[in-house]
């Protein structure tokens, strides 16, 4: 891990600055930090009227110099987080910034999400009363605080007043005594968290609430938690959105979601990004002029309105004209009973535009599933242009610190594949 130090000494002058920012404008701090010195950070930031630019101090030093140099902060702070120093070139950003979080890049070079205070404020009361958090519950920050899960339980401790417990790092072990230890009383977890913590036991019944986000929690998945008597919300939302817009599909008061022709969900409220900074060409395709952020996710609306996640616009597989949700199948295939962990991808084809093909990682002791037994075992829940045409077994999903998986690396590999 590279130490901030080394970049903070090549980058800034050593004269301390305590400026406060104009009424136009707001200095942003990059925190390059993690665990409870960010959460301080940040805390101190939105009390000073500062926006906080969290940066993982696990990426390597050429990350971080790439990043402030895309960025460009007024401010730097180590992994101290102590007093920040000035960071030379920086641009200060709009007044009202409270954070700009950095995006995944599952879809390419990551980019700054320029979240606002009013956002916070929205976000932070409308998520917290529909899960009606109050005094006598504890937010758990058990995910890093450069991903907006975990900046959002803090942001909402903030605007509530709700104490927030926050984790170095994810440590199973502390999670799951939190409760007990801590008095945490709610939690957000990737999908992935949370089935590691039942394979190990994990008393997650505990909490009164277990928040799942940052991917779409697996039906199989839910269940098994629920039967357990793990009382599981799912939330909706992106970093563009301050984290979670909708509990269970039911949007939070101020967020408005509708879809679009090509039934992309689209979305409009404080809790939508200003921007991507410094960035006009990139917001100006995600936020059309009247507001609406179009979120690149398709959806659609049961009969009690409540929004669902169907996939990704841009992972859609299109075989044989059909449009194919990975999702969906991962979702059955996930419940074979050889199968570990799965992702499905579209990989081109002369005759069908795209192949289904599944990546499948087989569970200890057991032998990857052939592509025929995969599509007898699928074939109840899914029509033909569903079940994969191809598999290829592998050691690991490659995924996001958010559980997302990294489908073009995937697809990067693909040959070999048993058809």
């Amino acid at each position: 891990m590279i130490h901030a130090g080394e970049i903070l000494g090549a980058i800034t002058p050593t004269v301390r600055v305590s400026s406060v920012s104009a009424d136009d404008e707001t200095e942003v701090v990059a925190v390059v930090a993690t665990g409870p010195p960010l959460a301080e950070a940040a805390r101190r930031c939105w009390d000073e009227g500062r926006a906080v630019l969290p940066i993982n101090p696990a990426f390597t030093g050429a990350e971080i110099t790439t990043l402030l140099e895309r960025l460009r902060p007024t401010l730097i702070a180590g992994l101290d987080a102590g007093d920040p120093s000035a960071y030379p070139g920086g641009l200060p950003a709009p007044a009202g910034t409270a954070a700009i979080v950095v995006t995944s890049g599952t879809e390419g070079a990551p980019k700054g999400v320029e979240l606002t205070r009013a956002g916070m404020e929205v976000m932070g009361r409308g998520y917290s009363d529909g899960l009606d958090a109050g005094p006598a519950d504890r937010w758990l920050a058990c995910l890093p605080l450069h991903h907006v899960a975990s900046l959002g339980a803090l942001a909402r401790s903030h605007v509530t007043g709700v104490p927030c417990t926050v984790h170095d790092g994810f440590d199973m072990e502390r999670v799951a005594r939190s409760p007990r230890d801590e008095g945490t009383t709610i939690v957000s977890l990737v999908p992935t968290a949370m089935r590691r913590l039942l394979d190990a036991d994990a008393p997650l019944h505990e909490f009164r609430w277990v928040i799942s986000g940052g991917a779409p929690c697996p039906p199989a998945l839910r269940a098994r938690a629920v039967g357990l008597g793990v009382r599981v919300v799912d939330a909706y939302g992106l970093s563009e959105t301050w984290g979670g817009l909708a509990l269970d599909g039911v949007p939070i008061e101020g967020a408005e979601v509708r879809l679009d022709d090509d039934a992309e969900i689209v979305v409009r409220g404080a809790m939508v990004m200003r921007a991507y900074r410094l960035d006009p060409i990139r917001t100006a395709e995600a936020i059309d002029a009247d507001g609406w952020f179009h979120t690149g996710d398709v959806g659609a609306f049961d009969d009690a309105g409540r929004v669902h996640v169907i996939d990704r616009l841009k992972d859609l597989v299109i075989t044989g004209g059909v449009n194919v949700s990975p999702t969906e199948v991962e979702g059955v295939l996930a419940t074979h009973p050889d199968v570990h962990d799965v992702c499905v991808v579209g990989e081109p084809d002369d005759e069908w535009g795209e192949l289904v093909v599944a990546y499948v990682v087989a569970r200890v002791g057991a032998r990857p599933p052939s592509i025929d037994e995969l599509r007898a075992f699928g074939r109840d829940r899914l029509s033909g242009p569903k079940l994969p045409r191809a598999m290829r077994a592998v050691d690991t999903i490659p995924r996001t610190a958010s559980g997302k998986p990294l489908r073009r690396l995937l697809r990067a590999t693909g040959d070999g594949a048993d058809r």
